[in-house]
């Protein structure tokens, strides 16, 4: 009885976070608790009683979707292929940001610390992942795991000024930042990288 009640507890949290940041993708940070109850499909008590603020449901949103692509570099360093890691890694994580706007994100700053950790553990694996294939040379030497953090935003950013893009565009402009990566053809970068974000 114990585990199913858990079981239930843990699908109304899946649940409220994916009406969250369909909510939030869609009203920005003005949306509503009253309106991500609705969409969840539950009342606004539950919503409180696994985030009992607005913040803590934005921090949850934030943290679960840092700690997934982490999961995912994580599991990717281990291929036999360090360069299509490398590659697929930032295909998923592209291909992530085209199902759901998370444009408001950028307006959540460090919510609290757990975040800042989180985040900073997905650079970390992100990182590996760059100097795995820069090992094997399937990405330039020149570049820093920095700079492919910098990067991963491109094809997102790039398609929300075309109006009406395509479902698929995006694949474009990764096509563009992955070629930019390898070494085949590459010329000097000019400025050094920045040493944080």
């Amino acid at each position: 009885m114990t585990r199913s009640l858990r079981a239930d507890a843990a699908r109304n949290r899946s649940m409220l976070l994916a009406a969250a940041a369909e909510e939030f993708a869609s009203r920005g940070m003005s949306a509503s608790v009253a309106d991500i109850a609705r969409r969840a499909g539950v009342g606004k008590g539950t919503v409180f009683r696994h985030f009992p603020t607005k913040d803590d449901l934005l921090a949850a949103i934030v943290l679960d979707r840092i700690e997934s692509l982490a999961a995912l570099a994580r599991k990717l360093y281990l291929a036999d292929d360090a360069g299509q890691a490398l590659f697929d890694f930032l295909d998923e994580a592209a291909g992530r940001q085209q199902q759901l706007d998370f444009s408001f994100l950028r307006d959540s700053g460090d919510i609290n610390d757990q975040l800042r950790d989180a985040r900073e553990g997905l650079y970390v694996a992100i990182i590996a992942l760059v100097e795995r294939a820069q090992a094997v040379g399937a990405v330039r030497t020149d570049v820093t795991g920095l700079d492919v953090i910098l990067m991963m935003c491109v094809p997102a950013h790039v398609v929300s000024f075309v109006p009406g893009a395509a479902p698929d565009l995006w694949r474009r402009y990764l096509a563009m930042v992955i070629d930019g990566l390898r070494p085949e053809g590459a010329h000097p970068l000019g400025p050094p990288s920045p040493a944080a974000v």
